[in-house]
C-alpha cells in the first residue's frame, strides 16, 4: 500500500516556483531520501506534505485518503510525525516534560517510562533540555516525533551540524525503528543517504530530476554534477 503519494504539486511565492510538478509515490515501511542543492525546494516539499504550507495546486494522499485541504493536526492524527531543521523544542522545559506534551497533544498510546528507557532517555528525564548538548536535543526532536507513534516520518536533515559520533547515535536510531513506519529524509550527508535510503528522489529547481536506487542515483554523471558539483566517484565522499 502506499503511504504517501505526492501528485503534481506546484508552489509558487509570487513570480518564484519553487516546486513545480512535483510527484513522489512512497510505499509502507519504504526509506526515500529527498536529496538535490541548496534551493532544490526540498523543505517546502515537507512543509506541503505537512500542512504547515498550502500547495498552489496538486494534490496529497496518506494511505490513499485525500488530506491536501488538511491541517498539520489532522494530518498527524493520522500518522504523520515531523522533524525540523532546528530544533523545535521547549528548552527551559526537562526531556520528560517535552515528551509528555508531544504524546498529551497527540493522545500518544505510548508508555512514557517505557517510551524513553528504549532509547536509553530515562536517566536524563529531569534535565532541562537546554542544558543538553546539540547532539542530545537533536536526539529529543527525533524523540518528540516518535512520541507521537507516526506511521510516517519526515526528517529534515536530522544530522545536520553533528559531530561523527552524534551522527553516528542519530543513524543508529533511525535504522533501528520498526519497518512498520515509512521515513522520508531530508539529508546533504551522502554517507547517511546510502546507508537509510530504499530509494532516492533527487530535486533540482524545484522539479524531479530522477528517483531510483541509491547505486543507480549514485552512477549519474548527471546527478553529480548537479548536486555535487562534479563528476566521479570522489564526489559523494
Amino acid at each position: 500500500m502506499k503511504a504517501l503519494e505526492v501528485k503534481n504539486i506546484c508552489k509558487n511565492f509570487g513570480g518564484l516556483k519553487v516546486l513545480q510538478n512535483v510527484s513522489i509515490s512512497v510505499e509502507t515501511g519504504e526509506r526515500r531520501a529527498i536529496i538535490g542543492p541548496n534551493g532544490a525546494g526540498k523543505t517546502t516539499l515537507f512543509n506541503i506534505i505537512s500542512g504547515i504550507t498550502t500547495a498552489s495546486s496538486g494534490e496529497i494522499f496518506i494511505f490513499g485518503k485525500k488530506v491536501t485541504t488538511l491541517s498539520p493536526y489532522h494530518r498527524a492524527r493520522l500518522g504523520l510525525g515531523r522533524t525540523f531543521q532546528k530544533n523545535n523544542l521547549f528548552s527551559d522545559m526537562s526531556l520528560l516534560e517535552n515528551i509528555y506534551l508531544a504524546m498529551r497533544i497527540n493522545k500518544s498510546p505510548l508508555n512514557m517510562q517505557d517510551f524513553l528507557q528504549q532509547w536509553g532517555m530515562w536517566n536524563r528525564r529531569n534535565i532541562k533540555v537546554k542544558k543538553l548538548s546539540y547532539g542530545e536535543q537533536r536526539q529529543v526532536e527525533l524523540l518528540l516525533a516518535l512520541a507521537q507513534a507516526p506511521k510516517i516520518l519526515l526528517l529534515d536533515e536530522p544530522t545536520a551540524g553533528m559531530s561523527p559520533v552524534e551522527k553516528g547515535l542519530i543513524l543508529q536510531m533511525i535504522k533501528g525503528l520498526d519497518r512498520s513506519i515509512t521515513i522520508l529524509i531530508i539529508e546533504h550527508d551522502m554517507e547517511v543517504v546510502f546507508n537509510l535510503a530504499d530509494r532516492i528522489t533527487v530535486l533540482h529547481l524545484g522539479q524531479v530530476l530522477c528517483e531510483a536506487t541509491p547505486e543507480i542515483v549514485k552512477a549519474k554523471p548527471r546527478v553529480q554534477e548537479i548536486y555535487l558539483g562534479t563528476t566521479g566517484e570522489e564526489g559523494w565522499h
